[in-house]
């Protein structure tokens, strides 16, 4: 049986066949030990940070951080399209980062139209963890700059709409630095193996296996339980 990893998704896995990452929300936090069965990242998403509390949820993903089955932090990040102050959302998204970096646990990267600041704040940033940009669907210069300095790149729903710019990014993201995820989309797992391996020109099973050796690297510790 084909065990594929989404790497980014807001639903409980269903499918036998798919090992995927449960996005909990910070708002969702007490449930943690509800989804002890799975994989899964806590962060503090940028649409839902408190301007004048988010010390305080920042100390919730702290503690949850720390559990065996919580793989990543995030998503966080930077988002120019709400009323939050960007300086405030990137003194958020570097207390997080922090935090990763002192559990050794990577972070996946929401980001919205502020690449310039992340990419900027990356120069300038010594860190020993891995960074993944969930969801990209900007062009393909930003994807080359991304891992130029270093990111990983996840990409999701936008890879089944013809002439999209997560499609043409495809082929400037080495295959050694991506990832594959749904997000909060109803499409299946498979159908994005399946467009990217058609797009690249490599079998569904080649592209499976390097993913797992991705998903290795970034967590070493997930290594004797990949399938």
């Amino acid at each position: 049986m084909r065990h594929l990893l989404n790497f980014h998704t807001h639903t409980l896995a269903k499918d036998e066949s798919e090992n995927s990452i449960y996005n909990l929300m910070i708002q969702d936090a007490e449930a943690v030990n509800n989804v002890r069965h799975q994989w899964v990242s806590i962060g503090i998403h940028p649409w839902y940070a408190s301007a004048t509390d988010w010390q305080s949820q920042v100390e919730v993903v702290s503690e949850i951080s720390r559990l065996p089955w919580v793989l990543a932090i995030g998503e966080c990040g930077l988002d120019r399209l709400i009323e939050m102050p960007l300086d405030t959302q990137m003194k958020i998204f570097e207390a997080q980062v922090a935090l990763a970096e002192h559990v050794q646990k990577p972070v996946i990267i929401h980001c919205v139209r502020a690449f310039n600041e992340l990419l900027g704040w990356k120069k300038k940033t010594k860190l020993t963890i891995p960074l993944i940009v969930h969801g990209f669907n900007n062009n393909s210069q930003i994807a080359a700059q991304l891992v130029q300095h270093g990111f990983y790149i996840s990409l999701g729903g936008a890879l089944l709409k013809s002439g999209s710019n997560a499609q043409k990014a495809l082929t400037n993201i080495p295959l050694h630095r991506l990832f594959l995820e749904n997000d909060d989309k109803d499409i299946s797992i498979f159908s994005l193996y399946e467009a990217v391996a058609l797009k690249l020109g490599i079998s569904i099973s080649a592209l499976e296996a390097q993913i797992w050796r991705n998903f290795a690297t970034v967590i070493p510790s997930v290594a004797p339980f990949i399938p």
